[in-house]
């Protein structure tokens, strides 16, 4: 494959459900992301080729190629095309991959993936409630159940053997190293501040830190009911928070790099999107793991650094009980039970923590892995450089 290299990754801070972003347009959030990486990379923004940007809800104020209206809103050259794509919740890990395959093909010498979603704006679900439809056909049900993500979620936990209390437990976990990686300001270097409207109107504020991180106790989780009938496995502590957010990455070859002038940060080694069980929907990234380990003859132990989609407790823990990973190499600063899940943002601000962490920690790969609706999982690759 290309050289492909990553200049960098930002991403704004995760607002939680109508909170502090909950008063930007989308489009606008997004536009932020994108703008905020042309001016910490100093690249000219004319030397794009493409952005490629994922969203789920596509829909109102995120329908109409929102990538593509975000570059024009934040000012960006009218000359650089944008395409939008949904992968579900990998949308902008997907985006980042399409963005990087341009640039492998040779189509374009540099491009951009990112993501957003305003979920406050534009709830999960609209575009299926907009009265055109149901989505699944006839004969897909003839082949397929069709089960919500809790469902799948919970089905997942009784398989793999994931109890209330494991949920807990891994919840608390994420909150826990969420707040201490707050705490130490290791998201500084990866956030782009947001100045957002304040409620109500009459003014506004800096925005530079993740909401949904909050403290808690085992105790207080065991508390919570569970969202899927008596004896479910999760609650609200131990699900991803609905949330508000953006995020981009830089993608270009290292000799293009070294021309423009910008210093490439990591390799991509390697990409996929893969199937799943769709009735389970959330498994993809075991599947992808296992992909990007037998393609590039890795063990294990020679991945530093794991990121995966904490959409619910149980698809981490089935993820570590299924591979046998190392807990304390995976999401070490909490990850979307603490953080958020801006479901078309969440795979460009998973990148971006990837990246920093190699940098931070002095480590050399990372792995960025995400469960998507309708069974599919992202995968991808960094080499620190």
């Amino acid at each position: 494959m290309t050289d492909l290299a990553v200049v960098d990754a930002v991403r704004t801070p995760i607002g939680k459900r109508n909170g502090a972003l909950s008063g930007i347009h989308p489009a606008e959030l997004l536009g932020r992301a994108q703008r905020a990486l042309i001016e910490r990379t100093g690249i000219d923004p004319e030397e794009v080729g493409q952005v490629v940007g994922g969203c789920v809800t596509q829909v109102g104020e995120q329908s109409y190629n929102i990538t593509r209206t975000a570059w024009l809103g934040a000012g960006l050259p009218v000359g650089v095309a944008a395409t939008t794509v949904d992968a579900q919740c990998g949308s902008s890990q997907q985006a980042t991959a399409m963005a990087a395959g341009l640039v492998a093909a040779g189509a374009v010498d540099v491009a951009i993936g990112c993501g957003v979603e305003s979920m406050s704006r534009v709830p999960l679900g609209s575009s299926q409630a907009a009265g055109f439809g149901e989505p699944m056909t006839s004969s897909f049900r003839d082949r397929f159940e069709v089960t919500t993500q809790f469902e799948g979620a919970e089905r997942i936990a009784e398989r793999w053997g994931i109890g209330r209390r494991d949920a807990d437990e891994y919840g608390l976990l994420s909150q826990e190293r969420a707040g201490r990686a707050s705490a130490a300001g290791s998201f500084e270097g990866q956030i782009a501040a947001v100045e957002a409207p304040l409620s109500g109107g009459g003014g506004s504020a800096t925005v530079t830190r993740d909401e949904g991180i909050r403290e808690t106790t085992l105790d207080a989780l065991a508390n919570l009911n569970a969202v899927v009938g008596e004896g479910g496995v999760h609650t609200a502590g131990t699900a991803s928070q609905i949330s508000d957010g953006a995020s981009a990455v830089l993608v270009t070859t290292t000799g293009r790099a070294s021309q423009l002038g910008l210093r490439p940060r990591a390799r991509i080694v390697d990409m996929c999107l893969v199937g799943s069980d769709p009735v389970l929907k959330l498994t993809g990234p075991i599947e992808a793991t296992r992909t990007l380990l037998a393609r590039n003859d890795f063990e294990l132990s020679d991945i530093d650094h794991f990121e995966v989609n904490e959409a619910f407790a149980s698809v981490v823990l089935a993820w570590q009980r299924e591979l046998g990973t190392d807990m304390e190499k995976t999401n070490p600063d909490g990850g979307a039970i603490a953080l958020g899940h801006p479901l078309g943002g969440t795979g460009g601000v998973l990148i971006a923590k990837a990246l920093h962490s190699l940098e931070r920690d002095d480590l050399n790969l990372a792995l960025v892995t995400m469960c998507c609706g309708g069974g599919l999982g992202t995968g991808l690759v960094l080499e620190r450089i």
